[in-house]
């Protein structure tokens, strides 16, 4: 038996490794929850923001007693959960390691550093692009008789679902990256079904923005620039492997 070869791990192991990698990933986001919640009136403020840039005015208010407490959690949460994007990122890649080739293992700080800087991109896109569009769309379609007069929860929520919603979205040069690390995608494959992607592309648009087509568009057009983006990414992880 040679020496140098590694171990493999049984099943118990495997999940006793993924059971520790979760706990890695919890502590992280709980961490980034608590120093969020230090700053989360100034985070508040950031996000009440875009509420105040538009034509018709916009009010918001709180329809239950615990609504404000609730609202700082949630969103100290999900502040939290980016501040450990890079730490659940690398936890995963460790976990998926050591089933990979040698010269697939290098890839791991890029993949950190590009899943996060991507995920920063999308949630900033959504922020100063799509919040802002959505908001001035909807507030203005009411009557002068009729005051927009909105609930704080679910201006948060749906704050969160598009910020979150395009973050997640731009991923996709990273999963480009990934599945061409381990072989499952190439240039020809991903050029041979470009129109059925763009089909998805504006699927997926329709769900993440507002029901209106000007806001699926506005989301649908960086994603095609995405998909053209990853083309390029596996162009280049196939080369590197040639």
């Amino acid at each position: 038996m040679n020496p140098e070869k590694p171990k493999e791990m049984g099943f118990l192991e495997h999940l006793e490794e993924l059971r520790w990698r979760l706990v890695k990933v919890l502590g992280a986001i709980v961490v980034g929850s608590a120093i969020s919640f230090g700053y989360i009136d100034e985070i508040l403020n950031l996000l009440l923001y875009p509420t105040k840039n538009t034509t018709n005015p916009i009010s918001l208010q709180v329809l239950s007693v615990q609504g404000m407490f609730l609202i700082k959690w949630f969103i100290s949460f999900i502040s939290g959960f980016i501040i450990a994007l890079p730490v659940f990122i690398y936890q995963f890649w460790k976990f998926v390691a050591p089933g990979l080739k040698i010269n697939e293992k290098k890839y791991a700080l890029p993949v950190v550093f590009f899943s996060f800087t991507s995920f920063i991109i999308g949630v900033s896109f959504g922020y100063y692009i799509l919040i802002p569009f959505s908001l001035e769309f909807f507030s203005g379609i009411g009557s002068g008789h009729v005051e927009n007069n909105f609930s704080i929860q679910y201006y948060f929520s749906f704050l969160t679902w598009l910020m979150l919603g395009a973050g997640l979205i731009f991923q996709l040069p990273v999963v480009s990256l990934l599945l061409s690390a381990i072989g499952l995608l190439t240039p020809p494959f991903m050029r041979h079904y470009r129109r059925h992607s763009i089909v998805v592309i504006m699927i997926l648009s329709s769900f993440i923005t507002p029901p209106d087509p000007v806001s699926m568009l506005i989301m649908a057009f960086p994603l095609i620039l995405l998909y053209e983006l990853s083309i390029g990414v596996s162009w280049l992880v196939n080369r590197e492997k040639s």
